[in-house]
């Protein structure tokens, strides 16, 4: 790093800052700082959508995987989000926005009772602060190998900058704040591919030096034996497609939230189906450097694979355009921490303080509970931030978490919306019997009961029997009891909804949705 990577590092941490004080006197009510005042247009929502999850673990997370299981990693993108995307925006969001909720977890108030809200609101806290503390962690990694910082300086710097501007601006200035990292993390690690690249002799020089699964999306999936991921069809197919992918774009408030602060309900469709394209080239940014680092450097790679982009951008760039690679990486590492803190204040004080512990009060007092949980909320990311240095790959830390929490929870939602008959005391205790499932089958394998290729694969299908746990006992326990009337399920089951027509401006949110389904099954004929 030189004068000129200093300036331009030292010039992103001034702009977030500036901003969130700009933005600070706009903040007049709780739903001003919780969902931006419900006023952003869909490119701006859909960039956020996208950006939001492009924190540590999507740059140095997915390079490592890139590095780790080869162009295989294409399947998270292209079978694991994409599709899901498209359900989020056609399907779910509609539910979520045309009943003006707040949160994900009201949903579940609205179409169970109270306490089904509650596990679900609990459960997403408790995962929020554990998530983002990933991206301190990524952050003190990079610090750590180019400045020798101590961990604990990189990871109080960054979560003090966050504190900042999330408790000025509120999600307004979260998501102009990923709008603006989107780009920048566009802008400053596509050289990084198109070098690294090159560096190896192209298409070319990996197929000669590479083993042959390493270089295609399908082949490790039909022929599983031996290759690093180890999972057959139905593993990629049913467990990743479609209970941990539909899950995690659908249902988590992380994400959703950028949907919710959206103007009208066309453009909170348009949001996730915005992102998907974005997501579906995505890949040029994170397994391509991690294919060419097992030419490049093996040996330094090997063992703890997210260090991969940090020591790929120091030995590509050079003084000024180092300075651009390693601010697109702080950038995310900010972008996934306040993702998690705005998402975190909104569901405690919504979802929890408000339900339990002061019902009734003013709309101010609600803000200032927010501003306050935003702070409680970085502090508890700073201690949760060294759980993950016992992970060699950041991803299969964040996999488990999602799959326990997430994906099993999935299952309640999915009921929720295409059946009628489950009934609220299902829902609550299918949900528990998931949360335990999904706990036990990992226990089960970290003490080699059970076995995997490989700890992705354990991954999607911890989340998948939680899934199945939680739908079976919904499901058996909701055939006697207490069943809600047809007009209280009104608006929040799919055979119940309000079917009006969007008066739409510009491309309708279907005609997106075919656009980025074809190409990504290109991208999948292409690159197979």
């Amino acid at each position: 790093m030189h004068l000129p990577d200093y300036l331009v590092l030292g010039g992103y941490f001034a702009l977030v800052l500036f901003i969130g004080a700009r933005l600070k006197d706009r903040i007049k009510s709780g739903e001003d700082f919780f969902l931006s005042g419900r006023s952003l247009p869909s490119w701006i929502t859909g960039i956020s959508y996208m950006a939001a999850n492009l924190g540590s673990l999507e740059l140095m997370g997915f390079v490592a995987n890139g590095a780790k299981y080869g162009m295989f990693t294409n399947q998270l993108y292209w079978i694991g989000s994409v599709p899901a995307m498209i359900f989020a925006g056609l399907v779910m969001t509609p539910f979520f926005y045309r009943n003006k909720v707040k949160s994900v977890p009201e949903y579940l108030r609205l179409r169970y009772d109270e306490k089904t809200r509650t596990l679900n609101a609990a459960g997403f806290a408790v995962l929020t602060i554990l998530t983002s503390g990933i991206n301190l962690y990524g952050l003190a990694i990079v610090f750590k190998v180019l400045f020798n910082w101590p961990i604990n300086v990189s990871v109080f710097v960054a979560a003090g900058t966050v504190l900042l501007y999330v408790t000025w601006g509120g999600l307004r200035a979260t998501i102009f704040n990923e709008v603006i990292q989107f780009f920048l993390i566009a802008i400053g690690l596509f050289p990084l591919s198109i070098l690294a690249f090159r560096a190896v002799g192209g298409r070319a020089g990996l197929a000669a030096r590479l083993p042959q699964q390493m270089l295609h999306t399908w082949l490790p999936v039909f022929h599983p034996a031996g290759t690093p991921y180890g999972g057959g069809l139905f593993s990629v197919i049913v467990p990743l497609g479609f209970v941990v992918s539909f899950a995690y774009w659908s249902t988590d408030f992380l994400v959703m939230q950028r949907a919710f602060a959206a103007r009208d309900l066309e453009a909170a469709q348009k949001t996730p189906l915005i992102a998907a394209f974005a997501k579906a080239l995505f890949p040029v940014f994170t397994v391509v450097p991690g294919l060419a680092a097992l030419i490049i450097m093996p040996e330094l790679i090997k063992g703890n694979y997210n260090l991969t982009l940090p020591l790929m951008l120091m030995r590509f760039y050079p003084a000024g355009l180092l300075g651009l690679g390693i601010t697109a990486l702080v950038a995310s590492f900010m972008s996934g921490m306040a993702g998690n803190v705005t998402a975190f204040n909104t569901v405690w004080t919504y979802d929890l303080y408000q339900t339990y512990i002061a019902p009734g009060k003013s709309d101010r007092h609600y803000l200032h509970v927010g501003r306050l949980t935003t702070v409680i909320g970085v502090a508890l990311s700073i201690g949760t931030a060294y759980f993950a240095l016992h992970f060699e790959n950041m991803f299969d830390y964040w996999a488990l978490l999602s799959s326990i929490f997430i994906a099993t929870s999935f299952a309640t939602f999915f009921l929720g919306v295409f059946t009628k008959w489950v009934t609220s005391r299902g829902a609550f205790y299918g949900m528990l019997a998931g949360f335990a499932t999904a706990i036990a089958h990992y226990v089960l394998y970290t003490q080699g009961i059970i076995h995997y290729g490989s700890v992705m694969e354990m991954d999607f299908f911890d989340g998948t029997w939680g899934f199945c746990a939680n739908a079976a006992v919904a499901m058996l326990m909701s055939l006697t009891g207490q069943r809600k009337a047809d007009h209280d399920l009104q608006g929040l089951v799919f055979w119940l909804r309000e079917k009006t027509r969007l008066e739409v401006k510009g491309w309708r949110p279907a005609t997106l949705a075919i656009a980025v389904a074809v190409l990504t099954i290109t991208l999948n004929v292409i690159f197979r």
